[in-house]
């Protein structure tokens, strides 16, 4: 039986991960539901308090990475001086959550093909999301407390950034996490930033005047050309 101790350099406890990757290989092989608690623990090689010792549920197995995330998005909000721009802030605090699933882009692809199957899972899914967005809601509600309709404006930009962020994100995981993620995250992010930021608005460009052309009989009566302009402008 492998020892439980946790200490590696990087501060990553190797029984947790030998745990994920036990569950991960039992899943695909032999699916979710068939797959026990008992079961990945003997493939890991530990007892059942291990496993319990880092994990819940077995749900919580599957997304063993979330926890740590949302914790370093919340302190990355917290973290501001109150001088940035908020819809700006969010969506940044957003993109953790990105680099997260980058990290391990197989494991990520994996994860959200398990999830499609499983309709618990996707039900845990949602539930965690739903967490993501009452954090940056939190911290929204926070930066517009002072507004009408605060309330109301963090809950939709938070919905808002949300929704772009798992756009783009699912996007990226049904290429099976090919490319840069980073660069479709960034464009669905900028809608969200564009529609409810504090930026500027941008100047319209200068539209060039319209110039007619009307050709006439020589001698022909100012009422008849006047005639022959409208009726120009008016097809156009």
């Amino acid at each position: 039986m492998s020892s439980d101790k946790a200490g590696t350099g990087n501060g990553k406890p190797p029984m947790r991960d030998a745990l994920v990757t036990a569950a991960f290989r039992l899943f695909l092989e032999r699916g979710y539901e068939q797959t026990t608690v008992d079961d990945i623990v003997a493939l890991a090689g530990v007892g059942r308090r291990s496993f319990f010792r880092y994990f819940p549920s077995k749900e919580d197995v599957v997304f063993p990475d979330h926890e740590r995330c949302l914790a370093d998005m919340t302190a990355f909000l917290a973290a501001g001086t109150g001088d940035e721009e908020p819809v700006r802030r969010v969506c940044d605090a957003a993109r953790l959550v990105l680099r997260m699933y980058a990290e391990n882009p197989t494991f990520s692809v994996q994860r959200y093909r398990l999830t499609k199957k499983v309709p618990g899972l996707r039900a845990y899914e949602l539930s965690v999301v739903w967490r993501y967005e009452r954090a940056l809601a939190d911290y929204l509600r926070r930066r517009f407390a002072a507004r009408r309709d605060g309330t109301l404006q963090a809950d939709v930009i938070a919905a808002a950034v949300v929704a772009a962020h798992n756009n783009a994100l699912r996007s990226w995981l049904r290429s099976d996490g090919q490319g840069e993620a980073s660069a479709t995250m960034d464009h669905a992010l900028a809608y969200v930033q564009s529609a409810f930021g504090d930026a500027p608005a941008p100047v319209a460009p200068e539209q060039p005047e319209d110039v007619v052309v009307v050709v006439s009989r020589r001698g022909a009566p100012l009422w008849r050309i006047v005639q022959e302009i409208e009726s120009t402008l008016g097809r156009d």
